[in-house]
């Protein structure tokens, strides 16, 4: 995914009145713009994701704090809807058998065989799945690996 496929997700999504999408992918698009500023480059797809993840987390932590207020009901069905979008757009995650044959790859590649080392194993588990991954899964993969 690139900088370009946003720029047309956001044109389709103003062309199909699609408020809440096109709100969220502005976001993403601003992500983006503020990443090439600062480093006065173009953003490559990876870093594209990246932006997506941020605007994801973003969502999801004012969707908690919204949850927990319980006052707007409109503001928190909007913000779950766009939730909903951002992790449309983002890849799929691995998971389940998929992860525990990486972490056991991994594992065995790299001779980890104690737990002083778990930090390093899940920054290369999760570096192997490309960040597509939950970290705490991972975590809890190897600490039964290692014992």
């Amino acid at each position: 995914m690139d900088k370009a496929y946003i720029a047309a997700e956001i044109t389709a999504a103003m062309r199909a009145h699609d408020k809440p999408r096109l709100s969220v992918l502005r976001q993403v698009k601003n992500e983006i713009d503020i990443k090439e500023k600062d480093e006065r480059r173009e953003i490559t797809p990876e870093e594209v994701v990246g932006a997506l993840k941020k605007v994801l987390k973003q969502t999801g932590e004012t969707l908690e704090g919204s949850i927990k207020v319980g006052t707007d009901e409109a503001r928190t069905a909007l913000l779950t809807e766009q939730v909903a979008i951002l992790e449309g757009y983002l890849p799929a995650q691995v998971s389940g058998e998929a992860l525990v044959a990486i972490a056991e790859r991994v594992l065995a590649a790299e001779n980890i065989t104690e737990k002083r080392e778990m930090g390093r194993a899940i920054g290369l588990i999760t570096a192997e799945c490309g960040g597509n991954c939950d970290k705490a899964e991972v975590a809890r993969i190897v600490s039964g690996k290692l014992g």
